[in-house]
């Protein structure tokens, strides 16, 4: 779909909507004149490097510009530095009026607004632990003008947990540490858009969380502890912005495997992509392969459990393999558990459930929804983000209704309300159009 109007290229390459990203933030937005043709615009901005592609927005029904356009760079510190040098900038001597440029959003993130300064001067980094800020100052001067470095430290001891951060004066200063470090050595350095590892990535237990959102722990638990071997879970401070860090360790490296590749880049809440990333703990990667290999079949049957929920309820993890599924995170005060009521018990109120962004297990589903009493059944609808909860009584489904509508338990968000009768929803059924 063409972004905000239908657009024109410049011929040639025109990558997929995936590659509009690739690398993060090499596209730029552009507020210009109506009149300014886009070989100007390939004219003025080549200079700064490889362009891909240019858009320039139209009317969908005048087909004339919105004065709108945006250009791919084939890298970061590209489009970085033909922000830096050309906004407010004319385009030429018969164009007075200054532009505007801007780094594009991802296509990912529904929006069009651009990046802050925030996102696109400060770099993390995963360090030797013996590094010192002094260190970390001096190994990444050489790409630009440093503002401050940061050590995170553990809040008992006061020890580095080899993870820091670097902030430029530019944003191209920026990119150009993440283009020329990852080459190499094989620590880890990323902007928030990106965990940009080319080097053989370390396997261990631990994970690194980094958010341009802030979370609490009880957030990060709960998005974490979907898969199965949570051991503990850690939030960050950074002194210096209100960015999100979080430190997750399972007990086997099967379970980190499976949460780095299946959470990296999940949107938490939505529109905020988290990055997920191996800490290297100093054990033996050869070891952990090894051990990799017998632990695997706990990934591969948590992979059933996200994918289909029906089963859920058949899985367990116990004892110091992990934890259970049925365990509840949220900051809603529930009830205690209720004794649910006779299967045959006659249904006088029947609920509609929505799930955001996916269902949640039926086993933790009973749990919540048995606690306002006199429930039936609760069952999940198969394919679908939605499911049905069964109550004798009137009065408990109400309650449920108040308690949990609108409200997020282990990172979901339900909707919670009255279904429509049997009777109705079959008549829905039965329309033809």
């Amino acid at each position: 779909m063409d972004e905000a109007g239908s657009c024109t290229s410049g011929g040639g390459f025109r990558p997929g909507v995936d590659s509009l990203d690739e690398p993060p933030n090499s596209r730029i937005f552009l507020v210009i004149s109506k009149y300014t043709p886009e070989s100007v615009l390939r004219e003025r901005f080549s200079p700064f490097g490889e362009i891909q592609d240019i858009w320039v927005v139209r009317d969908k029904h005048t087909k004339e510009s919105k004065g709108i356009a945006f250009v791919k760079f084939a890298r970061s510190s590209q489009a970085c530095r033909a922000m830096e040098e050309m906004h407010g900038r004319c385009l030429g001597p018969n164009d007075t009026k200054p532009i505007k440029v801007f780094i594009a959003q991802s296509r990912s993130s529904g929006s069009h607004r651009d990046v802050e300064d925030e996102e696109l001067t400060r770099i993390f980094v995963m360090i030797p632990k013996s590094y010192t800020e002094e260190d970390l100052r001096e190994k990444f001067k050489v790409y630009g003008d440093i503002e401050y470095c940061s050590i995170i430290k553990n809040k008992v001891t006061g020890e580095s947990k080899g993870l820091g951060y670097v902030r430029y004066l530019k944003p191209s200063q920026a990119a150009q540490a993440i283009e020329n470090c990852d080459r190499k050595q094989p620590s880890e350095f990323s902007n928030f858009d990106k965990n940009d590892n080319r080097g053989q990535e370390a396997i261990s237990k631990r994970l690194s969380v980094v958010s341009r959102v802030p979370f609490t722990e009880e957030q990060l638990f709960s998005i974490f502890d979907i898969v199965p071997g949570l051991e503990y879970c850690e939030v960050q401070r950074d002194p210096y912005s209100n960015y999100g860090h979080g430190v997750v360790q399972y007990f086997n490296v099967a379970s980190a495997i499976y949460a780095k590749y299946k959470l990296h880049g999940f949107q938490y809440p939505p529109g905020n992509r988290i990055g997920v990333s191996f800490i290297d703990d100093g054990s033996n990667a050869t070891d952990l392969l090894r051990k990799m290999a017998t632990q695997m079949v706990a990934a591969q049957l948590a992979s059933m459990v996200w994918n289909n929920p029906s089963q859920q309820q058949f899985l367990q993890f116990g004892g110091s393999s992990g934890s259970q599924l049925s365990q509840i995170q949220t900051d809603v005060v529930l009830p205690p558990c209720k004794k649910k009521a006779p299967p045959e018990t006659p249904v006088k109120e029947r609920l509609f459930i929505v799930f955001n962004p996916h269902p949640l297990p039926l086993d933790v589903l009973e749990d919540i929804f048995c606690r306002f009493g006199n429930l039936i059944e609760v069952y999940l609808v198969s394919g679908k983000n939605v499911g049905y909860a069964k109550y004798a009584d009137r009065i408990s489904a109400n309650d449920a209704i108040n308690t949990l509508h609108g409200k997020i338990l282990n990172g979901v968000r339900l909707k919670v309300m009255l279904a429509d009768s049997p009777r109705e929803e079959s008549n829905k059924r039965q329309r033809t159009y």
